[in-house]
């Protein structure tokens, strides 16, 4: 009951304000009918104002009188209507044109000018998909996650690594979301693309820090990814043919600005290419991927809108064996309004990512076969309200509900006609959330958003058993100093269950009109992991719960940041500088010689301890001109202090990354060419490798020295893109526009490494050499043909 109270004062000031009249509405795209996020809604004559959700919705509650509404956008044309306040709400929606001179020059702004400003989100990135497409990227195609890549704070451990790492964290702690449904894993071919199609992106938000309290599950970050909700006014028809993959996107009106779909599909063809020229074993070998996209919204009402949304992608590989991956998703969504004030969005969805490796795919050898499945499946229902007590003022809350089940290996072995199954027991898991948060600007100069989450997590072993760790002695057969104690239990009995509350805050004090000092704080809990002992995660990695052994990753960040725009117009540059700190507990890394893959008692290879991030970020960005972009430094790191490892001492954890520097750069010559250009340098990673080694029998064998970490770092990788995008004056069927992109990536040919392993000598056995893996050798030209109408 005091924790009730004590909400309840907190969440006070909010609550208690009567107001007048509430006029509300939607700004949308006058083009397509798409709902317009961060749009502003600005009065004149109160100089006060709110900005639209994620489905173009604002509230603003006035007193009575006569005002002027002015709507606005990046890249659009103001909109300002009249409008009288009477005591009966209203409900006005505009629809905002287009400015094709501001879009010519607004290359890389997408939200209103001083929000990086007078916003209350700090570490926060949101990149115009426009700005996306303009960036050089490989083999011409345009890539989300390699372009948040070029953000502060941003990096990955190399080419040919899935996922991205977020400020000294994994990519198992960031949550990637597509329409609100979590994806496992974002990447194609091995990590060199994304499954984002970007002809179906709407919008795309980084959150590294300051996370507001509808926001959990993951410890390090937030990769919100929204769809277009489809053409409501005419058929819109988009597409390109590159070097390694084509796509194509359909979006039209089912009913005319009530009802409209988008369907977005890629598919690779380097097998196909490839066909002609392979012979013998290697002429079945597979190797593609391809993803479709579909969204479909029907209006129901002014006050009713439902969506549906899914993804479909999958990887394969294989060259006399079977092996592919993949994630599913299916989204459906209802938002409602209550009120002019009360807005509700309630998500349902399904997401799936599962991999399989089979040895006779083609049933060849059924007596001699090996086959591999794993998987990770959720179900969740999550209601969201916010209520918009006045401009100034707005409350949000909801829950989530959201079930786990864990396959993290089951393999089927055949030798000689005998079989045998093996592979690591079914788990099952439920976390349950509820949360509020507050967004209060107190005065012109000071805006505060805090708020809490409670999380519970409760764990299944489905098999019947589960195990206790039992110390033992530090041995060759006990690297890790643990033994697993087989216990029996009913498979629907929790084994285990966590409950954590996650508070939030964050504040904004404005200097003036240019400048602000922000702060936020967030507690983020994690109660899933991926287990995974090398620097470069692959698609057979395995994600598993949190047991009675294995806790939930809890990680505080507390970060300060000072935000600054100057420019003739106030507005032309945009500058931050940012610190922060991140303290992590329940951290953890494998002994020496851990077995993950289909071992039933891994968890007894599991280490734990805790970990730190710290670092400071800056960022200048060029908003308007012939020449745009960004340039970011980041100085960081990160470490970890496990318990039986290096001593127990700190050590640079595999994702620290002391220098990160990224440069991006657009130039438009005219209204036909245009150009790109991006350099990376980031600091090598650390890597272990052995130090001493044995002989026998005249050959060198290298080996580590037990519980060493990170002894050297890869050399530091570095690389320029360019990329060259001539206009045509029509499109296909002389409709429309199109366009050729052309681009070098890796101009420079840099041998950038990836790991370093050691080996014997070629020519003396007896003798160990290191030896440096690339992925991307060498520079790779490619061109892209884009087309719309």
């Amino acid at each position: 009951m005091r924790k009730l109270l004590f909400l309840i004062f907190l969440f006070l000031p909010g609550i208690l304000y009567a107001q007048k009249s509430t006029i509300s509405g939607y700004v949308k795209e006058a083009s397509s009918g798409e709902g317009l996020i961060g749009a502003s809604v600005y009065v004149k004559e109160l100089k006060t104002g709110n900005v639209t959700n994620t489905y173009g919705f604002y509230s603003l509650t006035l007193p009575t009188g006569k005002y002027t509404l002015v709507f606005s956008s990046s890249g659009f044309k103001k909109s300002e209507q009249e409008v009288v306040v009477a005591a009966k709400p209203q409900e006005i929606s505009v629809e905002l044109v287009a400015d094709s001179q501001e879009l010519a020059e607004v290359i890389v702004k997408a939200r209103a000018n001083d929000e990086n400003v007078k916003g209350i989100e700090m570490s926060v990135n949101k990149v115009d998909i426009k700005t996306i497409r303009k960036i050089p990227a490989l083999l011409g195609e345009v890539d989300l996650v390699r372009a948040i890549q070029l953000l502060p704070g941003v990096s990955t451990v190399g080419e040919g690594a899935s996922g991205f790492n977020v400020r000294g964290g994994g990519v198992d702690q960031n949550l990637v979301l597509l329409d609100d449904a979590p994806v496992y894993n974002s990447s194609h071919l091995f990590g060199f693309f994304s499954v984002f199609n970007p002809d179906a992106v709407k919008d795309v938000k980084l959150f590294k820090g300051g996370i507001p309290s509808m926001y959990g599950g993951r410890a390090s970050s937030i990769l919100d990814v929204k769809m277009k909700e489809g053409n409501a006014k005419k058929l819109e028809v988009n597409g390109g043919v590159g070097v390694i993959f084509s796509r194509i996107s359909i979006e039209a009106p089912i009913v005319k600005d009530k009802a409209s779909f988008i369907v977005a599909a890629r598919r690779s063809y380097i097998d196909v290419l490839a066909k002609p020229f392979l012979t013998g074993n290697n002429a079945n070998s597979k190797f593609s991927f391809y993803d479709l996209t579909a969204k479909v919204n029907y209006t129901i009402n002014s006050k009713n809108t439902v969506f549906m949304s899914g993804y479909f992608g999958r990887d394969v590989f294989g060259t006399g064996f079977g092996f592919d991956w993949g994630n599913t998703t299916l989204t459906t969504r209802w938002n409602h309004v209550f009120s002019n004030k009360l807005f509700l969005n309630a998500t349902a969805f399904y997401s799936n990512y599962d991999y399989m490796l089979d040895s006779d795919i083609e049933n060849k050898r059924p007596n001699d076969a090996f086959k591999w499945t794993s998987n990770i499946e959720n179900f969740s229902i999550k209601p969201d309200f916010t209520y918009y007590v006045r401009p100034d003022n707005t409350i949000s809350f909801g829950g989530q509900l959201l079930s786990y089940d864990f396959t993290p290996g089951k393999a089927n072995a055949t030798s000689n006609g005998e079989k045998r199954e093996f592979g690591q027991a079914n788990k099952q898991g439920v976390e349950a959330s509820a949360y509020i948060g507050h967004d209060w600007k107190i005065s012109s100069r000071l805006t505060v958003q805090y708020g809490v989450r409670y999380s519970h997590y409760d764990y299944k072993s489905l098999n019947g058993e589960y195990y206790d760790r039992i110390p033992v002695a530090v041995s060759t057969e006990n690297p890790s100093g643990y033994l697993l104690k087989i216990n029996q239990t009913d498979p629907d009995a929790v084994v285990a269950s966590y409950g954590n509350w996650e508070p939030r805050f964050a504040l904004n004090l404005t200097g003036n009109e240019s400048s602000s000092v922000k702060l936020s704080y967030n507690r983020l809990v994690q109660y899933i992991h991926l287990m995974s002992n090398t620097a470069a995660s692959t698609p057979l990695d395995v994600w598993t719960s949190s047991t009675n052994n294995i806790k939930p990753q809890i990680v505080d960040q507390l970060a300060l940041g000072l935000f600054k725009n100057f420019g003739p117009d106030g507005n032309n540059y945009e500058s931050s500088v940012e610190v922060y700190y991140k303290d992590m507990e329940n951290q953890i890394d494998y002994a020496d010689r851990a077995n993950l893959f289909l071992n039933p008692y891994f968890e007894k290879d599991l280490l734990f301890g805790k970990g730190r991030a710290y670092g400071i970020e800056f960022f200048l960005k060029k908003n308007v001109g012939k020449l745009t972009g960004w340039a970011s430094y980041t100085l960081a790191r990160t470490e970890r202090q496990i318990e039986g490892l290096n001593n127990n001492e700190w050590y640079a954890n595999r994702y620290d990354r002391t220098h990160t520097l990224n440069l991006v750069g657009q130039y438009s010559l005219s209204d036909k060419w245009s150009f790109g250009a991006n350099f990376a340098y980031i600091t090598g990673v650390p890597y272990t490798v052995p130090a001493q080694k044995y002989v026998f029998d005249g050959i060198a064998y290298p080996q580590t020295i037990p519980g060493t970490r990170g002894n050297i770092r890869v050399p530091d990788y570095h690389r320029l893109d360019i990329s060259a995008t001539k206009k045509n004056k029509k499109a296909l069927f002389g409709k429309g526009s199109s366009e050729w992109v052309f681009s070098v990536y890796n101009l420079y040919n840099r041998k950038n490494p990836l790991s370093i392993y050691t080996r014997p000598n070629e020519d003396n056995s007896v003798q160990t050499e290191a030896v440096q893996l690339s992925i991307i050798g060498s520079f790779v030209p490619a061109v892209t043909y884009n087309f719309s109408f």
